[in-house]
C-alpha cells in the first residue's frame, strides 16, 4: 500500500501530526535532516530517505517551499528483521503481594487526587463566597451612599423652595401693606377734597 503525498514542508509539518497513522512515524523521523535540507540549496544526491516502513522522497524545490513525497510501505512488506512499534511491552508475572501493593498504592493515590480536588473546590467556593460578599458590601455602600446623596439634595431642596415661599410670602406681604397705604392716602384725598 503506497500512498504519495506531496506536500511543502510547512504543510507537512502542520498535517503530519494530526494523522495517526504519522504521529509514530513522526518521532522516527530526523528532525535536524529536515531542517538542514530546507536551508540547503542544492539537493543531495541520495534524496530518498528511508524511516522504517516509510520513505520520504525529496522533490523539487520550489519558491513557495519545499514539496516531499512520504511512501508507507504496507504492513506486508515490513521485513522480520524491523521491530513492530505497536506491540505492548511482555509484562512479567506478577505476585499476589506485588499486586496487592500496587492496589493499595492506587488507591492512595485515588483518595490523595480526591482530597485535593475537595480541597480545591473548597478554596473555590470560599473564594465564591469572598467575591459574592465583597459585592454584596460594595452594592450596599453604594446605596447607602446613593440614599444620602437624595436626602441631601431633596433637603437641599427643600430648603430652597422654602426660602422661595417664604421671599414670595414677604413680598406679598409688602404689597398688601403698600396697597393699604395707597387705599388709606386715596381715602384721605377724598375726604379732604370731598
Amino acid at each position: 500500500m503506497k500512498k504519495e503525498l506531496p506536500l511543502p514542508l510547512d504543510s507537512l509539518l502542520i498535517a503530519l501530526p494530526y494523522f495517526s497513522a504519522y504521529k509514530e512515524k513522526m518521532k522516527e523521523l530526523s528532525l535536524l535532516s529536515l531542517i538542514c535540507s530546507c536551508f540547503h540549496t542544492q539537493p543531495h544526491p541520495n534524496t530518498i530517505y528511508q524511516y522504517g516502513d516509510m520513505e520520504v522522497k525529496q522533490l523539487d524545490k520550489r519558491a513557495s517551499g519545499q514539496s516531499f513525497e512520504v511512501i508507507l510501505k504496507s504492513p506486508s512488506d515490513l521485513s522480520p528483521e524491523s521491530p513492530i512499534l505497536s506491540s505492548p511491552p511482555k509484562k512479567k508475572d506478577l505476585s499476589l503481594e506485588e499486586l496487592q501493593r500496587r492496589l493499595e498504592a492506587a488507591e492512595e493515590r485515588r483518595k490523595t487526587q480526591e482530597a485535593q480536588v475537595l480541597k480545591q473546590l473548597a478554596e473555590k467556593r470560599e473564594h465564591e463566597r469572598e467575591v459574592l460578599h465583597k459585592a454584596l458590601e460594595e452594592n450596599n455602600n453604594f446605596s447607602r451612599l446613593a440614599e444620602e446623596k437624595l436626602n441631601y439634595k431633596m433637603e437641599l431642596s427643600r430648603e430652597i423652595r422654602e426660602a422661595h415661599l417664604a421671599a414670595l410670602r414677604e413680598r406679598l406681604r409688602e404689597k398688601e401693606l403698600h396697597a393699604a397705604e395707597v387705599r388709606r392716602n386715596k381715602e384721605q384725598r377724598e375726604e379732604i377734597s370731598g
